[in-house]
């Protein structure tokens, strides 16, 4: 027997007549969320990064920057270039949905990097804190993506299948919910007992390299139960998507640099 679920107004609530949108709420969730985190884990006594809130909020302003960008850009790029090519102005509609974690996690690297060198401090330090946080980010935007009702899972009939009402009367996999739980709470918890309990943080990027790598085989599950994008489909007769070949790519470049950071002096 499936769940029914009425379907949620992607409105949350209005403040004078402007909508305050549920996926604009977990971004801000993310960010509120993931900066109080990280300033909690660098005030540790053996913290490789050390800087002051005014280098902290900066931080922050070029991370939220690289990930609307690079996540919008990536969605445009790798999964509806077409589209967009047809529809310029609409790359600039992000609130009409449309995301990409690989994208945003490349604008974030390139924000780093960039504010690393502006401000003389070492890039690799500030990704293994940031790749601590990342996964509280992949929560939100999970559970946004369930109320929209996007990226939603294959059709099913286990027991715990989802049904919207006034939708196709179709049982379907919440995947959202699992990759909610996976990619965000699990990896979390992974991310932050291998920061606070292991010596991985003393060689930087390493922490980076394994949140790339568990992220990976997270999402490449995870796609398992989700459906493909319709105007992609699968890519190989064997079932290959695109988040799994991104995936895939971004799991081999996370052990290259987890190699990388573990031999380098």
């Amino acid at each position: 027997m499936a769940i029914n679920i009425n379907p949620i107004s992607p409105v949350a609530f209005s403040v004078l007549g402007l909508d305050i949108r549920w996926y604009a709420l977990a971004y801000i969730a993310a960010f509120v969320v993931g900066y109080l985190v990280f300033k909690r884990l660098m005030s540790r006594s053996d913290s490789m990064v050390h800087m002051s809130k005014k280098q902290l909020d900066d931080l922050l302003t070029a991370v939220i920057l690289g990930v609307i960008i690079g996540g919008r850009l990536g969605y445009v790029l790798f999964y509806n270039l077409p589209f967009f090519i047809a529809h310029p102005l609409e790359i600039l509609a992000v609130w009409h949905g449309g995301m990409s974690f690989h994208g945003g996690l490349i604008g974030v690297i390139t924000a780093v990097f960039l504010f690393g060198h502006k401000q003389k401090l070492n890039p690799w330090a500030l990704l293994d804190l940031m790749a601590v946080v990342a996964p509280i980010g992949l929560f939100f935007g999970r559970i946004a993506n369930f109320i929209n009702m996007e990226v939603m899972g294959r059709t099913t009939d286990v027991p715990w299948g989802v049904v919207f009402n006034g939708d196709i009367p179709v049982a379907r996999h919440p995947s959202p919910l699992y990759e909610a739980a996976s990619e965000g709470a699990l990896l979390f918890i992974i991310m932050l007992c291998l920061y606070k309990f292991t010596g991985l943080r003393r060689h930087s990027g390493a922490l980076g390299g394994i949140m790339g790598m568990g992220y990976a085989v997270f999402r490449m599950i995870c796609e398992q139960f989700r459906a493909p994008d319709a105007h992609i489909g699968f890519l190989t007769s064997w079932g290959l998507t695109m988040g799994q070949l991104l995936s895939g790519i971004m799991f081999f470049a996370g052990l290259a640099i987890f190699v990388f950071a573990l031999r380098k002096k």
